[in-house]
């Protein structure tokens, strides 16, 4: 490594002394896999790594719209060979107010092709360090609710138990309670929930239907997801029907205002949100809707509410819960591109996958140990 002066920051400079170190063997697998399937680039072309059809990260504006342009796999049956499955759910029956979120997945893909595999402050580069595909979309059924459940646990449940990580691209926040309900299966002891949100979400039906208000209701139903792991990071402003804060109240839940969280501290607030979710829980499942944030981040969902996080504060809050223990999955939710502002929205999303990704990498929860569950 080359001589380091004295004038970087602390964060900065562990970032470029880390880089050195990182290794550059998947890159090159990449470059030479594009080479093979998309032919050698024209004799114009003096980089003789760039093939004549775009395969890989390069160019971003180009290639079909995967997950950060992960590979398309798609046989299910294979996503237990990567580290990370993800998967889109593509639905928004559950929404009571502005539709949208059916396009979330597709959204958050096309963004996601801004983005390479290496965060300069975190230190890690993905493609050199986990596997990753985007296995498509669940077939959700836009007409019913409960059958679009069913396909949702279905699919997570298979992701799950092959090993992969899942990621799930939603969609509105119903679909809480079908993608706990297909990792509970799996596990005899309990199951905790960290959930991002400006609403509560845990009252029992809402417009006489198991709605995206009330996914917590029906997932802390479920025997082995017990209310007391469940805790809520954002909650606050004008959209929290009374109903689920008495379901909250009454079960025993946990949360944590945006106030609680700045005013305790970052730190402070992921400490005691670990605490509560992984209190006698063997896995925890991480729920992240956007509207946590503050509604002049997100105009692209469908019920912002101003007094929300700034992105700095959910991405280090993020960023902490990744660090401290492995987790079951994630799921991004309540992104909603056609009310969308250069897709800011959708970008958010995706930072908040590749941080978590990231910080699992960073403190050796990715890739997974064999035989772990």
């Amino acid at each position: 490594m080359g001589h380091l002066h004295h004038n970087y920051g602390p964060e900065a400079r562990y970032a470029v002394e880390r880089e050195a170190s990182l290794p550059t063997t998947m890159h090159e697998r990449e470059i030479a896999r594009g080479l093979e399937y998309g032919l050698q680039g024209a004799d114009s072309i003096v980089d003789r790594t760039i093939p004549t059809f775009s395969r890989g990260e390069l160019p971003h504006f180009a290639g079909i719209n995967t997950f950060l342009k992960a590979p398309y796999v798609e046989d299910v049956r294979k996503c237990g060979e990567y580290d990370v499955a993800v998967l889109g759910a593509p639905f928004d029956g559950g929404t009571t107010y502005r539709s949208g979120t059916r396009f979330g997945p597709q959204g958050i893909r096309k963004i996601s092709a801004l983005y390479g595999p290496y965060s300069f402050e975190l230190g890690v580069d993905l493609r050199e360090s986990i596997t990753v595909c985007d296995l498509g979309d669940i077939f959700t059924i836009p007409a019913n609710i409960e059958k679009t459940f069913d396909q949702i646990s279905k699919g997570v449940s298979h992701v799950y138990a092959s090993g992969a990580f899942p990621v799930v691209l939603g969609g509105d926040h119903s679909i809480g309670y079908p993608t706990v309900r297909g990792v509970a299966e799996h596990h005899a002891g309990n199951i905790g929930i960290i959930h991002f949100d400006r609403h509560v979400d845990t009252q029992e039906t809402d417009l006489d239907e198991r709605m995206h208000t009330t996914p917590w209701f029906h997932a802390t139903d479920i025997p082995n997801v017990p209310a007391k792991n469940l805790v809520q990071i954002g909650i606050g402003g004008w959209q929290a029907p009374r109903p689920g804060v008495k379901v909250g109240r009454e079960r025993g839940t946990t949360i944590m205002t945006v106030t609680d969280c700045v005013e305790m501290g970052i730190e402070n607030a992921a400490e005691r949100a670990l605490e509560v979710a992984w209190d006698g829980a063997e896995a925890v499942w991480l729920s992240f809707d956007v509207d946590c944030l503050d509604a002049a981040f997100v105009p692209g969902t469908g019920w912002p509410e101003p007094g929300g996080f700034l992105p700095r504060e959910v991405l280090k809050f993020i960023q902490l819960i990744a660090d401290a223990r492995p987790l079951a999955g994630i799921e991004v939710v309540e992104c909603a591109p056609p009310y969308d502002n250069a897709d800011i929205t959708s970008l958010i999303a995706t930072r908040v996958i590749c941080d978590t990704l990231g910080c699992l990498v960073r403190a050796g929860h990715l890739p997974k140990k064999k035989g772990a569950a």
